[in-house]
């Protein structure tokens, strides 16, 4: 009898066996080749073991032999065995290497498969039962306990022996909320307290804003409302991705006036974003720059930065620009500037206000060519507009005006996040990013490299360098410093030290003493993978901070993830194929795994500092990106042209000037989850007093991103920062699912939540207005982070 004669008669007599036969080659196939490929890199043997072994099972099973049963309850006792070795009891690591396996084991027990198979059926039947069993209760006791789970409890201290707000610092929160971080301190607290852990459940929506603005046909696909609202008075100040400006009546949100500054768009800006505006009131006496009065008009101004360069003074009553501020209420900030093509600077964080200095930086171009915009950081008369200093970094004097004969110097250190300022020690704390282009830095002068991705610390009066820290050294992996730095006074035995906390995307927080640098936490230099690409170079060690969510060692191909052991096999096979020796591996051709990746474990969204209690709330995230260099060649031309415009995020970025582009990427499987197990998202407390993480807990779930609304908690990517209040919460709505939560900060249980009606990334707020407090979320999405667009401005309070 021919083999297709046998198989047509095969499958008339036991259609559902046939099916379940072929299906099991095919997985087996897949097995056995995706195995012997990673064995053959160096990887686990397990899948090739596994997919030789379901070979024999469909052979069993073809043949009607109940030993398949025998064989597959051995595969699955084994993969137990194996998965359990590998990963311990963590569930979301144990479910892929057996959500396959087990349904099919379940399907395999079922009457009209079974029936199909002798001799000794029942007792192969039990025999793979009790394993199926033995694996649903390592699952279950796997769920019941979470490893990656720090339980432990904040106590209510006083702040005798550690944190205290000094005299030089802001008021903490209260009525108002007059800065981006709260306060020019940046510590995101606030001293209400009639929002308890007790009462937030009851939490309703008091009102909501629509601003009206929405993604247009000529905006990138990078747009996002970032902002975190400011309020003042009886007014709410907000703005949205086009950076107009709304002032809305803080108990109704209604709207009483907005401006339009009629922002120039098109898609060669890589971003469009809000990420809110900066508020200043004149002082009884106050003087300008130059020792002028004051000027009457505009007694109370908001500042807003715009994509297309420019900055604008608003009268705060009326919305009205301020006509002495600049050219009619604005300035140029391409202005001084030799490169000023449109886009390629582009204010998108609110400056730092102080007394009489208006001091502003900005985000440039990333990636596309060395030839871009200085980020300079530059210190405005409040008043007038007037620049009085300049801090160009890449300058060999980065205090150097421009002028007729002097442009600021292309490609310096920018600072695209919020500063801090320190008004008593006359400082401003400033976050600079990497010089153009990140990933490759053959071309960079030394003058770039002094202050690249550091935090600089310079006179608020004249912009001098004070001090500076560099976060990395010789950065080629987008570890810029991208938060708002947080100041501290911390209280101990021996007196009051003036604190500076600046998270990094490293998962590091540095700590130091705001007034010299000095380490209060050390972080010592450590040697760093080596091997640059050809024509770079790396710095032989990096610093790493005592305090840190940095994982601890390397990524494993046992750390690879997946919906199914198909595509976590697939990860293991891609990780090895990438070159990785650990955190600042160096890119190249063959293409880097950048771990913590180019997101970052700490974004703009910074930390909160609950003075009261000695903590500090952090939000960390885990993502790794794939960094590879391309060559100059067809898809990578040497010189700009059509198909690369400015903008582009996606695909190659170009960098112009060097020898290489860069595609840059998250490490995704086939089906494009990432290949790191989760989580990827934490919510944690740090004790200032030991600089030790008292608890850390697990904070979103994948309901907005899977196929299905499945609420599943494995800890999701964020971005926006979370908010502590007096009353012993912490608000926090950046996280990939769109929610905004409560959390009890002694214990980080959560306490309440309520679903948005678009994407939150960004970082709530807290104020009180006729006697209620209020919580304030704008919630209007992120393009590239792929959550829902809206246009919303939502406040909560108790009924």
């Amino acid at each position: 009898m021919s083999l297709i004669t046998r198989s047509a008669t095969f499958f008339r007599a036991a259609p559902l066996l046939a099916i379940t036969v072929v299906v099991v080659v095919i997985m087996a196939l897949c097995l056995t080749a995706g195995g012997a490929w990673l064995a053959v890199l160096g990887g686990s043997l397990y899948y090739l073991s596994a997919g030789i072994v379901l070979l024999l099972t469909a052979w069993l099973l073809a043949r009607h032999r109940a030993e398949a049963l025998w064989v597959f309850a051995a595969l699955l006792l084994g993969t137990m065995a194996w998965a359990i070795w590998e990963v311990g009891f963590d569930f979301w690591s144990l479910a892929p290497r057996g959500d396959v396996l087990a349904p099919l084991g379940v399907w395999l027990l079922l009457p009209f498969i079974a029936r199909s198979l002798a001799p000794n059926l029942r007792v192969a039947r039990w025999a793979l039962g009790l394993v199926l069993v033995a694996a649903m209760g390592v699952l279950a006791f796997s769920l019941a306990r979470d490893r990656h789970d720090l339980a432990g409890t904040v106590a209510d201290g006083s702040t005798t022996d550690a944190v205290a707000s000094t005299e030089a610092a802001p008021p903490a929160g209260g009525d108002n909320w007059t800065a981006y971080g709260g306060s020019s301190f940046g510590t995101r607290y606030s001293s209400l307290s009639q929002i308890t852990t007790a009462n937030a459940k009851d939490l309703k929506l008091a009102w909501e804003f629509r601003t009206g603005d929405h993604k247009g046909p000529d905006d990138p696909d990078e747009i996002t409302n970032q902002a975190t609202p400011l309020k003042i008075g009886d007014l709410l100040y907000t703005c949205s991705p086009h950076q107009i400006v709304f002032a809305l009546d803080a108990a109704t949100g209604k709207l009483r006036w907005k401006f339009d500054p009629q922002v120039r768009h098109n898609k060669a800006f890589q971003h469009m974003t809000c990420r809110g505006v900066s508020y200043h009131a004149t002082k009884p006496g106050a003087v300008t720059t130059d020792g002028a009065p004051a000027p009457s008009d505009c007694p109370e101004r908001i500042f807003v930065p715009t994509n297309d360069g420019r900055m604008f003074a608003l009268d705060a009553r009326t919305g009205t620009p301020c006509a002495g501020f600049g050219n009619q209420g604005q300035i140029d900030l391409k202005e001084g500037s030799e490169i000023q093509t449109l886009g390629f600077y582009e204010g998108t964080s609110p400056p730092v206000v102080t007394d009489k200095i208006l001091i502003v930086g900005g985000a440039v171009i990333d990636n596309y060519s060395d030839r871009v915009p200085s980020g300079v950081i530059r210190g405005f008369d409040i008043y007038s507009g007037r620049l009085i200093w300049a801090f160009d970094a890449g300058n060999p004097d980065p205090n150097e005006m421009p002028s007729g004969s002097h442009h600021f110097t292309a490609g310096s250190p920018n600072s695209w996040s919020i500063s801090a300022a320190d008004e008593s020690l006359g400082l401003v704390y400033v976050p600079l990013g990497s010089s153009s282009p990140d990933i490759w830095g053959g071309g960079r002068s030394p003058e770039k490299e002094r202050y690249d991705s550091a935090l600089v610390a310079l006179e608020i009066a004249t912009g001098k360098l004070r001090w500076s820290f560099q976060n990395v050294h010789h950065d080629l992996w987008d570890m810029d410093m991208p938060s708002q730095p947080s100041l501290v006074d911390l209280r101990s035995n021996g007196g009051v030290t003036p604190a500076i906390y600046i998270p990094a995307k490293t998962g590091d927080i540095f700590v130091l003493d705001r007034r010299d640098g000095h380490q209060l936490v050390p972080a010592p230099e450590k040697p760093v993978p080596q091997g640059a690409a050809p024509g770079d170079r790396l710095a032989p060690t990096q610093p790493f901070s005592g305090l840190s969510f940095r994982p601890p060692g390397m990524l494993t191909d046992a750390q690879m993830w997946g919906s199914t052991m198909l595509d976590q096999l697939a990860c293991r096979i891609k990780f090895k194929r990438l070159r990785y020796e650990g955190p600042f591996t160096p890119p190249s051709e063959q293409g880097t795994l950048v771990f913590p990746g180019d997101f970052g474990m700490f974004e703009w969204g910074g930390i909160a500092v609950d003075p009261k209690r000695q903590i500090a709330i952090a939000n960390p995230q885990s993502i790794p990106f794939i960094s590879r260099l391309v060559p100059r060649g067809k898809d990578n031309p040497a010189a700009p042209n059509a198909a690369h415009p400015p903008g582009t995020e996606v695909g190659v970025q170009p960098m112009y000037g060097a020898p290489f582009g860069v595609d840059l990427g998250i490490f995704l499987s086939p089906l494009g989850i990432p290949c790191l197990a989760p989580p990827w998202g934490n919510i944690a407390a740090i004790d200032l007093r030991t600089h030790k993480v008292v608890w850390q807990h697990r904070i979103g779930t994948i309901r907005d991103q899977a196929p299905l609304p499945l609420p599943f908690k494995l800890g999701v990517p964020m971005l926006g920062g979370p908010i502590v209040t007096a009353g012993g919460v912490i608000f926090i709505t950046g996280t990939m699912d769109d929610y905004i939560r409560a959390f009890d900060v002694r214990d980080g249980r959560q306490v309440w939540q309520d679903r948005l009606p678009a994407g939150g990334q960004s970082t709530p707020m807290t104020y009180e207005a006729g006697g209620k407090q209020y919580v304030v979320t704008v919630d209007g999405g992120h393009g590239s982070f792929g959550t829902k667009l809206g246009d919303y401005v939502r406040a909560y309070a108790l009924p």
